[in-house]
């Protein structure tokens, strides 16, 4: 019974595997394709650790397969973010007087398409406050 449990541990970890490198092929864009990649390969790892713990059925086993498991989540985590936080910095033009490391200042990242709302009604107070916030007149 345990080997049974053990294999469809396996088989599921593989079919993330799987459904995390179709989403690398598939998806249109660096961040939905990073998305896909640490979601389900991180998922499909745990599953396969959990698989192979089950079917060595030692503690020692089990505890290196965790903990393998944990610094590949840390990693993937913290690549996928620089990444992602690189792809972002070379998208988007530089603020006049924004520094040449960090996140930039906030009208630097209000120009990005993905953190843009919908537009003010015309003379709102919302637009006439986002107007004062980056520095424009009306």
């Amino acid at each position: 019974m345990t080997e049974l449990v053990a294999a469809g541990f396996v088989i599921l970890g593989l079919g993330f595997f799987a459904a995390g490198g179709i989403g690398l092929l598939r998806l249109p864009d660096l961040h939905s394709r990073l998305h896909a990649l640490t979601k389900a390969d991180n998922l499909g790892l745990g599953l396969l650790a959990a698989g192979l713990a089950l079917h060595d059925g030692g503690v020692l086993t089990a505890v290196k397969l965790f903990l393998v498991w944990l610094l590949v989540l840390a990693a993937s985590a913290t690549s996928a973010h620089l990444i992602a936080q690189q792809a972002l910095r070379r998208e988007r033009p530089r603020a006049p007087g924004a520094p040449e490391t960090g996140a930039g200042n906030r009208a630097d990242s209000l120009d990005h398409p993905l953190l843009r709302t919908a537009p003010a009604r015309r003379g709102s107070k919302t637009e006439r406050h986002s107007a004062a916030t980056l520095g424009r007149k009306e």
